[in-house]
């Protein structure tokens, strides 16, 4: 009895969570959302561009530096810790994990680790950061990339999976904040 009552409990939070996922991302207010993730615990600078329809998965584990622009459409899970520096523009589709699924295990369980993105990181449209990866200073994500792995800083990585395709400019002096990215 007493383990049906966890079961159920369990079932009822974890609906729960995905209901707010789902309303999070249909309200149409940047401060509003804010505010709804600062309240269930996540940590968001106030100078935070947060455009509609993202899904964040795991308020508590969320931290969000001053300066950063997060496009539409970005998932940010945020499971087993996501810190996101300062100045950090992360484009329009963008998914970050940090836990995801063994597949080689017979009950298929999860895994994953803290997945870290430093100051002045781009991450492009539509690339995938996996679990447990470190961008560095000024990195850059290409569009479409998958990063399996830590990205050193001032590199820019692109391919599936992601591999180093060039150098950056380490003279960066800016905030995402309040800009409009075409990418």
């Amino acid at each position: 009895m007493i383990n049906q009552l966890k079961k159920h409990l369990a079932s009822w939070l974890s609906s729960r969570e995905w209901l707010f996922i789902a309303i999070l991302k249909r309200i149409p207010s940047r401060r509003i959302r804010m505010a709804l993730l600062c309240h269930k615990g996540a940590r968001i600078a106030k100078d935070v561009a947060m455009f509609a329809s993202i899904e964040v998965r795991n308020p508590r584990g969320l931290i969000i530096g001053h300066g950063c622009s997060i496009g539409p459409k970005v998932l940010l899970d945020a499971r087993k810790g996501l810190i996101i520096g300062n100045n950090v523009t992360v484009a329009y589709d963008a998914i970050i994990w940090t836990l995801h699924h063994d597949m080689n295990a017979s009950d298929f369980r999860t895994i994953g680790a803290q997945t870290t993105i430093d100051d002045y990181a781009w991450i492009c449209s539509r690339s995938i950061i996996l679990p447990g990866v470190h961008i560095g200073e000024g990195a850059v994500v290409a569009s479409g990339a998958v990063v399996t792995k830590d990205v050193e800083p001032y590199s820019v990585v692109g391919g599936v999976p992601a591999k180093k395709i060039g150098e950056r400019n380490p003279n960066l002096d800016y905030s995402a904040y309040g800009k409009i990215h075409m990418v």
